[in-house]
């Protein structure tokens, strides 16, 4: 989730301090929390900043910068292997071992494709669209 605009902060904290009603109205009137409020003005009190605090983080990257590189390099070089391969293959290339989802998701945000995988992907879909076709062709009002 995003954090609240600066500008929303900035005219949340100006009608608290020109009274224009309670913590929990001024919640109300913004579609804010209670709690968003408490934590904003105890903030600005403190701190005398309206910014929002840095994200927590989340979990860190298995693989490095490095890594990352090679392992696009694997996939540019063996796209017909499959993710759970691909797992295989960096493991005993750089010895870290990464879940069959994991892969899937770095190739994705490296914008990496399976070609196998996008060729399979395609045919469905073509696969799909003839059938509907068929469908409806048979349903047509000759066949009655």
């Amino acid at each position: 989730m995003k954090p609240y605009s600066r500008d929303l902060r900035q005219k949340i904290i100006e009608a608290y301090y020109n009274q224009e009603g309670s913590q929990r109205q001024i919640a109300q009137r913004f579609c804010v929390s209670l709690s968003f409020i408490q934590n904003l003005l105890k903030r600005y009190r403190n701190s005398g900043t309206l910014d929002p605090r840095p994200h927590g983080g989340g979990q860190s990257s298995k693989l490095n910068p490095d890594q990352m590189r090679l392992l696009a390099q694997l996939v540019r070089e063996n796209q017909n292997l499959t993710l759970e391969q691909l797992c295989h293959k960096l493991e005993l290339m750089i010895g870290v071992r990464i879940s069959r989802a994991t892969m899937g998701r770095i190739i994705k945000k490296l914008d990496l494709s399976n070609n196998r995988n996008n060729h399979r992907t395609s045919a469905m879909r073509r696969n799909k669209s003839k059938a509907n076709t068929n469908v409806l062709g048979f349903f047509s009002m000759k066949n009655y």
